[in-house]
């Protein structure tokens, strides 16, 4: 397994599948226009498979589809059933809003899909169209009822925003738990330039724990090694749920995960204003082992600690200006896989 120089294997792979998304979430793509990739440079299939094996054979062994929203890339169970076969993938996740999940969810389970994680930030449908510019909230909710009877033990990711939804904590720990499922809270990233983020808007880790414990009593973090993103806390009752604590309490020095766009281009952090360009090589006839000594290379000299990075700054405001996400659609979260 490669290493790269602060000791952190490449275990983890995020693998958009799709930059576009049938919502525009406050947080996340709130604009109703972007630059989108060239339909020309997205990875077909058996690229994606192809350099998936490269990535396993350089010890990656979780690979969680993303996008945008990755429902929207056609024959996605065909591409799931390929990623599935292969010994060297342990665990293999998807993370989806949900709003096409119902219809699709048998289907991605036969094909082999493991888990899923649905974010949803509100159960509140005026408020859910504020935050999403959608009414969808229904075909999401049938998701997740989907997504409880076919895929138990699913996640749900809740962002947390003060003043936005941040009162609704109680009652979205109380929808996960009735759908057998575990929610994550997660800290408002300041992640590209055109959600507008702001510090006031951060509700902390430290503030959620506060919100969880004067209504349910004390909390017990649950101890168990692990490199996943999620601090996890029992409440007396025996629920569990998940805290990503990303913009107060950043987790990079165990960050074994990396993100291939839906182009090919590979960035191994979040916050990295440069990736590297797997695409163009595999276009142009590199072999496998040129592909892995990229990889390796590339890998090797990682240094990225892009949170922590972003916590020190003394003046924080948005990473990106909007002005350059208009010319460079890599810049945004969404599409990098969130």
């Amino acid at each position: 397994m490669l290493h790269d120089a602060l000791g952190r294997p490449l275990a983890n792979l995020r693998l958009s599948v799709t930059d576009r998304c049938n919502l525009r979430c406050q947080y996340c793509m709130p604009e109703q226009e972007y630059v989108w990739l060239p339909k020309e440079d997205i990875l077909h299939f058996e690229e994606v498979d192809r350099v998936v094996d490269v990535f396993v054979d350089r010890g990656v062994r979780r690979v969680r589809l993303t996008g945008g929203e990755p429902l929207l890339r056609k024959d996605l169970p065909i591409l799931v059933e390929r990623l599935a076969a292969k010994p060297g993938i342990e665990d293999l996740a998807m993370t989806t809003n949900g709003v096409l999940l119902a219809p699709m969810a048998p289907e991605l389970k036969r094909a082999g899909l493991g888990r899923v994680t649905v974010s949803l930030d509100t159960l509140q449908p005026e408020r859910f169209f504020n935050l999403t510019r959608s009414k969808e909230l229904d075909r999401v909710l049938a998701g997740i009822d989907a997504a409880a009877q076919i895929f138990p033990g699913f996640k749900i990711d809740m962002v947390v925003m003060k003043g936005v939804n941040d009162d609704e904590m109680i009652e979205m720990i109380e929808f996960a738990k009735s759908r057998g499922a575990e929610l994550r809270f997660i800290e408002y990233m300041d992640v590209g330039g055109a959600t507008r983020w702001s510090w006031e808007q951060v509700t902390t880790r430290a503030e959620i724990l506060d919100r969880l414990a004067s209504q349910y009593g004390a909390i017990a973090p649950v101890q168990e090694q692990s490199s996943a993103p999620a601090d996890r806390f029992r409440l007396p009752g025996g629920t569990t749920f998940g805290i990503i604590s990303s913009t107060t309490a950043p987790f990079c020095r165990d960050c074994d995960r990396s993100r291939l766009t839906a182009d090919g281009m590979w960035y191994l952090c979040l916050y990295a204003a440069r990736g590297t360009d797997l695409r163009g090589p595999l276009r142009r006839g590199a072999t496998n082992e040129e592909l892995g000594a990229l990889i390796a290379d590339t890998w090797s000299g990682r240094i990225d600690r892009g949170a922590e990075a972003r916590l020190a700054l003394r003046d924080r405001s948005p990473m990106i200006p909007i002005s350059s996400l208009k010319r460079d659609p890599h810049l945004e979260m969404h599409t990098r896989g969130g």
